[in-house]
């Protein structure tokens, strides 16, 4: 028998801190206090956290003209809404009751198709998304279907939140994991993080913390830089989260996708189709940015289909139901929307342990289980979300690892080194 939402909601504290306690032999505490006066985000050099006196790079100073690149006012229907088979999936489920939390640069709630999206700005700069990134995300999880667009989103009937991490083409760690708190404490079943970071504390914390309370975290791979150096993106390279590569039209792992992330599944994520600001589209997208997009849409569809899954039991359903990895860096392979809603995974009914594992644990199904590519990777996440507090520091500042799109490069002054 399904559990209700609420039952589930329920049982997150209670189980997840328990663990966290267990771990770190403290006396429950209340959940992370960070006040949003913690990191202001100016213009200017760099600016003091009011909670801890360091010193912070600012994202980006609050545009003069909010002007993003313009978009097309018509749009088709996107090869990855077939090549991923949604109309087969939406008898079934459309993502409805599920809260995703998208970090990004805001969104366009003036866009006819996300005109329920619920918007936050952690910024100073306002919530409306100058850039774009934001809005094209926020459209490949959850554009409603409206009559005469043959675009949607792949949960077009999920609940989405915006919260507004970065102003421009960069952003700051201390604001990201901010955000990654903020909407835990938002109540989000899925967070979709489209950036690329350095590992730092304050942002594991976060996600140890979001993992803790039995939230999906989606990240995206990051994208090699034109020399073809990589490193590990973060968050996306903790243990627990659900690393997405980008994959093209014939489903092998785009070129442009970081290898060195170690990546649970490919979704796609060269030449899609997602809605833009001034109420346009695009059908040029490309970038890890996207593709983790769509498996936070799948995320949503599966949470609603079976609201039984804790995070742990909703991330090996999606490698396990993968079309298969095609060597490194394609982690189980394409995610398969139709499957991870409407298999019967044997391994389900055994009892896994806490969340945030160093190892999951192995799955009985029938065809061979996926390399979990992480085993090898980063240790297993501190439990420290208990101890979380005000203040949120970092010594580095985050990417939109958007990729090369026609009249857009990353900031050549990051903090962190360009994906």
């Amino acid at each position: 028998m399904r559990r209700s939402w609420s039952a589930r909601r329920a049982r997150r504290a209670g189980r997840a801190l328990a663990a966290i306690l267990a771990a770190s032999a403290l006396t429950p505490t209340a959940p992370p206090a960070v006040a949003d006066s913690a990191v202001t985000v100016a213009a200017g050099p760099a600016v003091t956290s009011a909670a801890s006196g360091s010193a912070v790079r600012p994202a980006v100073a609050a545009p003069e003209r909010c002007i993003p690149e313009r978009g097309g006012v018509t749009v088709g229907e996107s090869w990855a809404q077939r090549r991923l088979g949604l109309a087969r999936v939406w008898p079934i489920t459309r993502g409805k009751g599920v809260k995703v939390a998208v970090i990004d640069s805001g969104v366009d709630t003036a866009h006819p198709q996300l005109a329920g999206v619920e918007a936050r700005d952690l910024t100073g700069t306002g919530a409306r998304d100058c850039v774009g990134h934001g809005t094209a995300v926020a459209g490949i999880i959850g554009a409603a279907r409206l009559a005469g667009i043959p675009f949607a989103g792949v949960a077009p009937e999920a609940e989405i939140v915006s919260i507004k991490q970065t102003g421009g083409e960069t952003g700051d760690v201390a604001v990201l994991a901010r955000a990654i708190v903020e909407a835990t404490r938002l109540g989000a079943d899925v967070i979709n993080v489209s950036v690329s970071a350095t590992d730092q504390k304050d942002l594991r914390a976060a996600v140890t913390y979001a993992l803790a309370q039995d939230v999906v975290i989606v990240a995206a791979a990051g994208n090699t830089k034109r020399d073809g150096v990589t490193a590990p993106a973060y968050p996306a390279a903790y243990p627990g989260v659900l690393a997405v590569g980008s994959a093209g039209r014939d489903g092998r792992r785009a070129d442009s996708s970081n290898a060195a992330t170690p990546v649970s599944v490919l979704a796609p994520g060269q030449g899609v189709t997602s809605t833009w600001t001034g109420r346009a589209y695009r059908e040029d997208l490309e970038g890890t940015s996207f593709a983790a997009a769509y498996v936070s849409g799948v995320v949503a569809l599966v949470r609603a289909r079976h609201p039984e899954l804790d995070n742990v039991r909703v991330r090996r359903r999606l490698e396990l139901t993968a079309d298969g990895g095609m060597g490194t860096g394609t982690g189980a392979g394409m995610v398969n929307p139709l499957l991870a809603v409407t298999a019967v995974l044997p391994s389900e009914t055994v009892a896994l342990a806490p969340p945030v594992p160093a190892a999951l644990p192995p799955t009985a199904v029938a065809k061979e289980a996926p390399v979990d590519e992480r085993a090898n990777g980063a240790a297993a996440a501190t439990a420290v979300g208990a101890l979380f507090l005000a203040g949120l520091v970092a010594a580095g500042g985050v990417v939109i690892p958007m990729g090369r799109r026609r009249g857009w490069r990353p900031a050549r002054r990051s903090t962190l080194r360009e994906l």
